[in-house]
């Protein structure tokens, strides 16, 4: 999972990583996307929130998307 983190935060900035559950809940990638954006703002990322959603939108796979949840959130 470590090498999740490298390159997520922008600016060469390091924020932490809010929590964000995600077993137990809707598995469908829209759902997934909404709780961790949900997640992020509720931190105070707003910034970080919107660019995950653009990468997210522009993912190729589910899995590319579960992957981007890592460098954002830790994920419970």
């Amino acid at each position: 999972m470590g090498d999740h983190a490298e390159g997520a935060a922008t600016n060469g900035a390091t924020a932490a990583k809010p929590r964000c559950q995600l077993t137990a809940r809707d598995g469908n990638v829209f759902s997934v996307i909404g709780n961790v954006k949900r997640a992020l703002e509720r931190a105070g990322q707003r910034e970080r929130a919107s660019e995950f959603v653009a990468k997210a939108m522009q993912a190729k796979s589910y899995d590319a998307v579960l992957a981007l949840c890592f460098d954002y959130v830790d994920v419970r």
